[in-house]
């Protein structure tokens, strides 16, 4: 029953999005589909928030490595869900002042605005700025030429970070060559342009097909029963 009950609801809920995508006559299908995944995902979310405490917890409790950060994990976790749930600095909406808790819970000024304004947008930032120290570490030993493929990449590279910057319009305008009028297509902008529109372009798409043509793969598996993956071990 454990693997046969899910397995049925994966089937059955597949089936009707998918048919409700197709045929007018089912999209309230469709929608109730929706509203039971709302609903369960809400399920998921609370077994998943509490799985996470336990984990912290326990590694608290055992004082294992890098307990400390799970201190932090459980008192932003807490912090978050008391400001979130009281809607702390949220102000009643204008149609229902009677009603303390009627505005929205991300209006500025509000608790989760500022966690999320003041907290989660720097450290993000501040993720992206580290992870661009690696980006700059795998460019570099991607960009050796060591055979045709890597001598275009090297070569297309240069000629897109010069066309997104000020260097290549100054190299052509003000620089060591004077561009004329019949070699403007040679400009690194104008390179650029043509390298992001032309090739760029047809690569994203064949990339994207690759992609739908996996998902359909995937579906048809899960639909079918023949991929159970997702129902987890005995």
């Amino acid at each position: 029953m454990k693997r046969t009950v899910p397995l049925v609801i994966a089937i059955v809920a597949g089936f009707v999005l998918l048919i409700a995508n197709f045929i007018p006559y089912a999209e309230d299908w469709g929608l109730t589909a929706q509203e039971w995944f709302n609903i369960l995902a809400v399920g998921a979310m609370v077994l998943g928030g509490g799985n996470l405490i336990k984990l912290h917890l326990m590694k608290v409790s055992g004082q294992r490595k890098g307990w400390g950060y799970s201190v932090v994990t459980i008192v932003c976790f807490f912090g978050t869900l008391v400001i979130g749930m009281s809607k702390l600095g949220v102000h009643p909406n204008t149609l229902y002042p009677n009603y303390a808790w009627s505005g929205y819970y991300l209006e500025s000024g509000s608790g989760l605005w500022w966690i999320y304004q003041h907290m989660v947008v720097p450290l993000t930032s501040m993720m992206f700025a580290m992870l661009a120290f690696y980006v700059a570490t795998a460019a570099f030993r991607a960009f050796r030429a060591k055979n045709i493929e890597a001598t275009l990449l090297l070569v297309t590279a240069g000629i897109v970070l010069l066309g997104r910057t000020y260097a290549g319009v100054w190299f052509f305008d003000n620089g060591w060559w004077s561009c004329p009028d019949w070699l403007l297509w040679l400009r690194f902008d104008n390179l650029t342009v043509w390298i992001m529109d032309i090739p760029n372009t047809a690569g994203t798409r064949a990339i994207t097909i690759g992609i739908a043509l996996g998902v359909v793969a995937t579906s048809l598996r899960i639909l079918l029963g023949v991929d159970r993956s997702y129902l987890g071990r005995d």
